[in-house]
């Protein structure tokens, strides 16, 4: 078995490496004649690949002419002749100490952030607004009483509604019955919504006294639109449920709004009237959305008087219901007379 000649070549390699060391095969290079087995880990060429930049590296360094570090002796004295320049304003009683927490030569390190600083700014612009002190006094004082009752209808009806659901889920009123606080709000709602017409009415003739002072120049039927506009809008909203009406009046007062800023932006109106028409709007549209939440929150347990329309329609149909009762007693006595001539 052992007579062929791929074993004898095997054998033959094994026995040859065995007598070698790493050392002298990493070292001494191997002929072209000699056979290296791919069987065996020792003899292989891989050291002799890694060897071969290294020794690249060494011949280039002894073959160099001059040294990589050669110290320029010219350019040195040059340097070293050359006077130094003073920069005295650089130099200051803390230019050569060191931070004890920090470094030379380094940015400081950046303060903290406020974070409560943009909240800070927002309410001092909104304090600035409602202070309205570029307003005059007599308008100041005016203004902020005439929303002072709409104010008040708002908050008492919601102390309306809450005394009318603590009745019906105990049985008792708190300061008032159930039904006296029921009275109370159905007589609140159209003092309300009266008022409010009224507030949009006057805010629209204002620009008929301004184009009367001619405040801002005359400008004719565009001034006078907004005063004929406003009561057209404000008082048919009389006319409707309670909750509809406040709505429609809530859209007014910022529609009228939207218009003056319009009309300050022109020049019609005076340099503060922007700002004052903003804080009234404000309060009115305020007590809207509160009495329209007092309401809403009574709506199972509150009984609906009869409104506007609803009185107009009983109105039609109680004249109907006479001009039916005068037909039928004309024709009765038609019938009579006609009965008397016939008797006769």
């Amino acid at each position: 078995m052992l007579r062929s000649g791929a074993p004898r070549a095997i054998l033959g390699s094994l026995t040859r490496n065995s007598a070698t060391t790493p050392r002298s095969a990493f070292l001494t290079p191997t002929s072209k004649g000699q056979k290296i087995s791919n069987l065996t880990t020792l003899c292989s060429r891989r050291p002799l690949a890694a060897a071969r930049p290294v020794t690249a590296a060494f011949v280039r360094y002894q073959n160099t002419s001059q040294p990589l570090d050669k110290v320029d002796r010219k350019h040195e004295a040059q340097v070293g002749n050359e006077k130094l320049q003073a920069t005295p304003e650089t130099v200051s009683a803390t230019s050569s100490v060191h931070p004890v927490l920090g470094e030379v030569a380094t940015p400081e390190q950046e303060p903290d952030t406020d974070m409560m600083a943009g909240i800070r700014s927002d309410m001092k612009t909104i304090l600035e607004t409602f202070s309205l002190k570029d307003v005059p006094p007599e308008p100041y004082y005016l203004g902020m009483a005439g929303v002072l009752p709409y104010l008040a209808t708002s908050l008492s009806t919601v102390y309306c509604a809450w005394e009318i659901n603590h009745a019906a889920s105990t049985g008792v009123g708190f300061l008032m019955s159930g039904h006296t606080a029921e009275l109370l709000l159905h007589v609140l709602e159209p003092l309300q919504i009266g008022y409010g017409a009224v507030i949009i009415s006057f805010l629209g003739a204002i620009h008929w006294g301004l184009e009367y002072a001619g405040f801002g120049g005359h400008h004719g039927y565009k001034r006078y639109a907004i005063g004929v506009i406003a009561p057209a809008v404000a008082w048919p909203t009389i006319l409707l449920p309670a909750e509809y009406a406040l709505i429609a009046q809530f859209l007014a007062f910022n529609m009228l709004y939207y218009t003056d800023a319009r009309a300050r932006r022109f020049g019609w109106t005076p340099s503060w009237y922007g700002v004052y028409r903003f804080v009234l709007t404000f309060v009115v549209g305020a007590s809207i959305v509160i009495s329209l939440i007092g309401r809403g929150q009574v709506v199972e347990n509150l009984g609906r008087l009869p409104g506007p329309a609803d009185r107009i329609k009983a109105l039609r149909d109680s004249q109907v219901e006479s001009l039916e009762k005068e037909e039928q007693a004309r024709v009765a006595m038609a019938a009579q007379k006609e009965e008397e001539e016939d008797s006769e």
